[in-house]
């Protein structure tokens, strides 16, 4: 998990069939590492927590007389964003387009935006974050509210099935309309909560004046002008009970490091997990089997220009596995990425972290 924070600027990964992803660097040419070791907490910000999408939220300002005022803002953009795009409320228009049965649906700006987001992730990571995960995640009990999938613990009644694929579903930005075949169920969980940080903390910036921090479980966004030396931000990982034993959980301990700008974003297959009669699963699903990764990585932070893209990046890392490590360092997005063992790699500048074996 993530303590609220955010990141200093880089640059987004290229756009599908366009140039090779850029250097990385600041504007006077320099290497720009993005992220430094944390500094000391200061007094200035005010902040408040709140529950929102089935996790943790929290909002940080950097004037405490405007926290109220932004509070405000930023839930009419969650629930805006859960009306359009919660799998698990039936008047939502992910539901309805859902439900279609492959006509074609008519849908708001928002969630127009909510899936053009979905499908570039999947064309910037070669379908490996693709939205017709849906139906893979229904067969694998995860089709109701979280609190409600990890109560039900009886062995699964389907076999697993991969995703349809993201090529399949159509989009018209400029009409407005949407249309998959019938029977291919979408899910923009992947993305939809990493997009409403980024929105939030934008619309409450440029409204209130001053430096915002959303954090909506673990999808970091930031705004406006941070506090002098950085947001100061905690990154964590949750172990599965059975191996919180005293090596894993010392391994386990966090790293506080400050970012001023940007969106960080962490991706874990312990903390969304459930059990169904012997197996152990979690929510981030491999498309081309339908069944939750199973790779070297059980937690993947990275810091990037917006919490989409991060997020986007995070979640790609943990369905890659060895991979992902020098795939990140080549877009030089700065990570800390995390093996089962607890032992920890980093790339694009991510600081050492002394609290951690090496890999």
């Amino acid at each position: 998990m993530l303590a609220p924070g955010g990141t200093t600027p880089v640059q987004p990964m290229s756009e599908p069939g366009g140039a090779a992803p850029p250097r990385w660097r600041t504007e006077d040419g320099a290497e720009n590492t993005a992220i430094a070791a944390g500094r000391p907490a200061t007094a200035q910000e005010a902040g408040r927590s709140f529950s929102v999408f089935g996790t943790f939220g929290a909002l940080l300002v950097t004037r405490p007389d405007t926290l109220e005022a932004a509070y405000r803002l930023i839930s009419a953009e969650l629930a805006a964003i859960d009306a359009a795009c919660s799998r698990f409320r039936p008047d939502s228009e992910l539901s309805l387009v859902n439900a279609a049965g492959g006509r074609v649906t008519e849908v708001s700006a928002l969630f127009a935006e909510a899936l053009q987001t979905a499908l570039t992730a999947a064309a910037l990571t070669d379908g490996d974050v693709d939205p017709t995960c849906g139906g893979s995640l229904v067969r694998l009990g995860y089709d109701r509210d979280f609190a409600e999938v990890r109560a039900n613990t009886g062995a699964l009644t389907r076999a697993a099935a991969p995703a349809p694929g993201w090529r399949l579903v159509e989009l018209d930005p400029g009409r407005r309309t949407v249309r998959v075949p019938a029977g291919v169920v979408l899910d923009l969980g992947a993305t939809a909560k990493a997009l409403a940080a980024d929105r939030a903390a934008a619309g409450a910036a440029a409204a209130v004046g001053c430096g915002v921090l959303v954090n909506l479980g673990g999808d970091i966004a930031l705004a406006g002008q941070a506090p002098a030396g950085g947001w100061r931000v905690e990154v964590s990982d949750k172990l599965p009970d059975d191996q919180a034993d005293g090596a894993a959980a010392r391994r386990a301990c966090g790293q506080v490091v400050s970012i001023d700008s940007g969106g960080l974003a962490t991706s874990c297959t312990a903390s969304r997990g459930w059990r169904r009669g012997e197996e152990r699963l979690h929510h981030i699903v491999v498309p081309g089997t339908g069944r939750p990764a199973d790779g070297c990585w059980r937690t993947v932070s990275v810091a990037a220009a917006t919490c989409v893209s991060a997020n986007i990046a995070s979640t790609a890392a943990i369905i890659r596995g060895e991979p992902a490590a020098c795939w990140l360092d080549r877009l030089g997005l700065p990570a800390r990425l995390v093996r089962g063992d607890g032992r920890v790699v980093t790339t694009g500048g991510w600081p050492a972290d002394d609290q951690a074996g090496q890999a």
